[in-house]
Order: structure tokens, then C-alpha cells, then sequence
């Protein structure tokens, strides 16, 4: 009887590990229809359904920080309006389908942001090495928000602002 119930629990738990959303990882294809900021957009897939994608690994200027508007703009350039492919890794709290975008068949949405030095890859959820060696060529080179001696990564920015606004 024992042996029975060890079987009956393992099934009960594989049942509901697998049904767990994307336990593994999915692939969502669908056009985007706008753009938030340089690393969030929306994205209408093929059965109609609208969802908010973040993109993985990276973070880019917030607004009001320098180059935040420059950021968005090359998102918009890169995919507004063009179907895409997304690598979801997970979804966040906020219900955003944390992705890794494939678009023009091959590029990798993430990896020209950070190479045209529009991106931070952020290193406290990301231990990739390309988009790392990306941000230090980057940065190496002067490339976009590298510019600024003082650039202030978002993480901080948003810290810093937190902080002024409890005083």
C-alpha cells in the first residue's frame, strides 16, 4: 500500500509541475504594436492576444535619463510593426513575458541594443558572457550612453529616485 501512495504522490506532483506556465521554455511569434521604453513592448500574437513583453538580461535608460528617448527609438526602428520571435524565459510580477527577441530572422534584439551602447546587461539577473563582452566593447569604444563619463545605470537611477521621494 505504501508503494501505491509514494506512485500516487509522485503523479500528483509531476501533474502539477507541468502544469506550471512555461516551465519550459516557449515561443511566442506575433507583430508588435507598440513600444513602451527601449526594453518593453506589446505584442499582438497570432490568436489575437495582446501581451507586454520585457526583454531579458539587459535594462536600458529609464525616462528622463539620457538616452532613454534614443533607446526607444532604435527599439521602434528595430521592430515596430514586424513580426517577431520570442525566446520567453519567464514571466515577472507585473504578468511581463521576460523574452529574448529574434527579429529581421537572426537578431537578437537584446544584443544590438547593448552593442550600440543603448543598454546596460544586467548583471544581478544575467550571467551571459556575449551580452557582457558586448557592454564592454561598448563601452570601450564610447558607443551611445558610454558617452557620458557619469552614465548612471537604470537600477541605480531608480534607487536614487526612490531615495528623494521618501524625503
Amino acid at each position: 500500500m505504501y508503494k501505491y501512495w509514494l506512485v500516487f504522490l509522485f503523479l500528483i506532483i509531476v501533474a502539477f509541475s507541468n502544469n506550471s506556465e512555461l516551465d519550459k521554455k516557449e515561443t511566442i511569434i506575433g507583430k508588435v504594436v507598440a513600444i513602451t521604453d527601449g526594453d518593453t513592448f506589446k505584442l499582438l500574437t497570432k490568436d489575437s492576444t495582446l501581451i507586454k513583453v520585457r526583454l531579458a538580461n539587459i535594462d536600458c535608460p529609464e525616462r528622463k535619463q539620457p538616452f532613454s528617448t534614443i533607446a526607444k527609438q532604435f527599439v521602434s526602428n528595430a521592430i515596430f510593426s514586424k513580426t517577431v520571435k520570442l525566446n520567453v524565459l519567464k514571466k515577472d510580477r507585473y504578468r511581463r513575458y521576460i523574452s529574448n527577441v529574434i527579429y529581421d530572422d537572426s537578431l537578437s534584439l537584446c544584443h544590438e541594443l547593448v552593442k550600440n551602447g543603448l543598454a546596460w546587461h544586467y548583471k544581478k539577473y544575467s550571467k551571459d558572457s556575449v551580452l557582457q563582452a558586448l557592454e564592454d566593447n561598448a563601452r570601450r569604444n564610447k558607443l551611445g550612453l558610454w558617452q557620458d563619463k557619469n552614465a548612471m545605470a537604470p537600477w541605480e537611477w531608480r534607487d536614487l529616485k526612490k531615495k528623494k521621494s521618501k524625503q
